[in-house]
This record gives C-alpha cells, sequence and structure tokens, in this order.
C-alpha cells in the first residue's frame, strides 16, 4: 500500500496503533479485514482533509454567460447561489451575463471579454457554432476553464459537460407520448428553441429514433427559432396548427410552454398529451392546472455543484476524479411535484 501520509497519522485518524498502521501498509499479515478497511478509511479520510486545506478561504470568480428564456436562466441562477455557499471553505462569486436572445457574433465578444478581463471559470450555455467553439478554446488556452452548461459544445476544448443526457431525455418523451396516445392516431408537435443548441438537436433525435421503433404511426410535425420565448413561440404553434389539423400532442423541447397551451386553446384544439422540459414556475403551474401532462426534470442544484466543482478541478484545487455522468431524468407529473420548483 502506498504511504501518502505518516503513519502516525493514519494511526491517530483510524483509532489504531502505529504498529497495527504498519503491519497494514506493508502488507504484512495478522491485522483483522476490518481493521484494513479502517486503515484504508482513514486514509481516504486525510485526503480529503488535505484538500478541504487547500481550498480554505481561496476565492474563485465565475462568469454564468447564458442564451436563454428568463425562467431558465432565473432557475439556473438560483440553483447556482444556492449552491455555492455549501462548498465551503471555498468562496465563489459569480457575475452573470443573461440573454434570451443573442447572436453568436455578441457571444464571442462577450466570451473575449471575460478573456481579457479574467475569470476563474466559465459556466456556458450557448449554441454549438464555430465561432464560439472558437472562442472557448480561446479561453481554455488562457488557463480558464469552460463548463457547458445543458447544452454541450463536445468539439470544444470545455472541461466538461453537466446536465441532463438530451437524447435519453427525448426517448422518454417519446416513450410517454406514444403510451399515452395508445391506439390514439395523432400528429405530434415538437417544439425547438433554436436549432442551434446541440442539446435539444439530441432530444429530438432521442424522440424520433424512439417514435419509428416502436410508434410509426405517430408523425412529427417540427417548429424552431421562437428561443422558447412566448411570444414567438406562440406564434409559431399557432401557424403549424393552422397548417396541420392532426396535431394532438406536444412535445416541447426548448420551451414557452404556456404560449403552447394558449396557442391550443384559443384554436379550440386538443392536446391529449404535453410533455415538457424544466421544472420552472411555469410549468408548476401548467401541472397543477392538468394542462400539461409530465415535465422531465433534472436536478439543477446538484449540476450547478458539479459544475463548480468541475472548476475547482481544472484550478487544482481539488484532485481530479471520475467525469460525472450526465444528470438522470425525472419524470413530474401532477401527483409526485415537490413543493417548490427545484
Amino acid at each position: 500500500m502506498s504511504r501518502p501520509f505518516l503513519a502516525k497519522d493514519i494511526a491517530l485518524q483510524a483509532g489504531v496503533s502505529l504498529a497495527t498502521v504498519d503491519r497494514v501498509l506493508n502488507g504484512r499479515e495478522g491485522v483483522r479485514q476490518h481493521t484494513v478497511r479502517r486503515v484504508e478509511q482513514a486514509i481516504r479520510e486525510l485526503g480529503q482533509q488535505r484538500a478541504q486545506v487547500g481550498i480554505v478561504g481561496r476565492k474563485f470568480i465565475l462568469d454564468l454567460v447564458m442564451e436563454a428564456p428568463v425562467r431558465f436562466s432565473d432557475a439556473v441562477r438560483s440553483a447556482l447561489e444556492t449552491e455555492m455557499p455549501a462548498l465551503h471553505p471555498a468562496v465563489f462569486r459569480c457575475r452573470h451575463h443573461l440573454s434570451e436572445k443573442r447572436t453568436a457574433a455578441d457571444t464571442v465578444s462577450l466570451l473575449d471579454a471575460i478573456r481579457r478581463r479574467g475569470s476563474n471559470g466559465v459556466l456556458l450555455k450557448a449554441p454549438d457554432v464555430a465561432e464560439i467553439v472558437s472562442a472557448v478554446d480561446r479561453l481554455v488556452r488562457e488557463g480558464i476553464p469552460v463548463v457547458a452548461l445543458v447544452t454541450d459544445l463536445p468539439n470544444s476544448r470545455r472541461h466538461a459537460y453537466v446536465g441532463v443526457d438530451n437524447r435519453a431525455a427525448g426517448e422518454t418523451a417519446a416513450y410517454l407520448i406514444g403510451e399515452w396516445l395508445g391506439s390514439r392516431r395523432a400528429d405530434v408537435l415538437v417544439t425547438l428553441s433554436s436549432s442551434r443548441f446541440r442539446g435539444e438537436e439530441e432530444r429530438e433525435i432521442g424522440f424520433r429514433r424512439v417514435l419509428r421503433e416502436r410508434y410509426p404511426s405517430i408523425d412529427v410535425v417540427e417548429v424552431s427559432e421562437g428561443y422558447g420565448i412566448d411570444g414567438a413561440t406562440g406564434d409559431l404553434v399557432h401557424a403549424a396548427l393552422r397548417r396541420n389539423p392532426g396535431i394532438a400532442a406536444v412535445y416541447s423541447a426548448g420551451g414557452g410552454n404556456a404560449a403552447i397551451v394558449q396557442a391550443f386553446a384559443e384554436m379550440r384544439r386538443p392536446c391529449h398529451v404535453f410533455i415538457g422540459h424544466d421544472l420552472d414556475a411555469d410549468n408548476l403551474v401548467l401541472l397543477r392546472s392538468r394542462r400539461i401532462s409530465a415535465v422531465l426534470h433534472h436536478d439543477l442544484r446538484q449540476d450547478m455543484r458539479s459544475a463548480c466543482i468541475h472548476v475547482m478541478q481544472a484550478q487544482g484545487a481539488l484532485p481530479k476524479s471520475v467525469m460525472s455522468a450526465p444528470s438522470n431524468v425525472s419524470v413530474i407529473t401532477p401527483f409526485n411535484m415537490p413543493a417548490a420548483p427545484v
């Protein structure tokens, strides 16, 4: 066994004798297995304590850069602000750069400004386009780690992706809609905020794959570029409903759900199944009133904590560990809603 700490420190942490620690470290016989495990645990605990000492009082300045509807940006900001104090003894501060709609050129200018000013890490939700990927790579070359949020930038040098498994989310939505529709014949309206976001593209790929394999009688009508904003999304849905009389179900991969529900109501069209994303304040209201069927949700607070830990690891304040997997998808219905947005 390796000797990362003094034997006397391990003995004190484990509550065993120095001789026992020496036998365990050198692999000698005569030590009970549970004592060996206790010594191993003591070494792990000392490692964790050393990591904590390394971040006592250390300050991390983050930049949260998002192109998303206000309701989702607010949910992410709230989750981040809730988790930052829990990362004590490290101290986190965050600068917010939030916009419902931003050109790629504006995002690049913003990221370049952050690079020149300096930052300990950038948490980024942005389209997967070449100019933004290049801006991310410039940040990383300057020693500023980038964590992609919700929608990935896999061809960039970003440090990590934090968020839901988008393809699995789309597959789950297809399964729920297919099973709920049953023998009822209906087209499904799939709404994306923008085709520029890889995360929503992945959701649609998973959704179409499951429909094709399991529910081939269900056809898809897609609308995009409403950016999850109620007014623009509502206009797109109205137009789609006028063109397609068979639409009677919705998979909202990109938000704007209140406007979508309103469009169906104004045109007196039934919506037998409605699957949305994210348990924000709007969706809680829609679920309680049974105007949408279910929400595919993942724990934003866990995501924000993971993002901060990735930044600390990239900055050498914590030891690197195995890359975290995407967040699990939870199906929230009117019967298992939490008391408040999470």
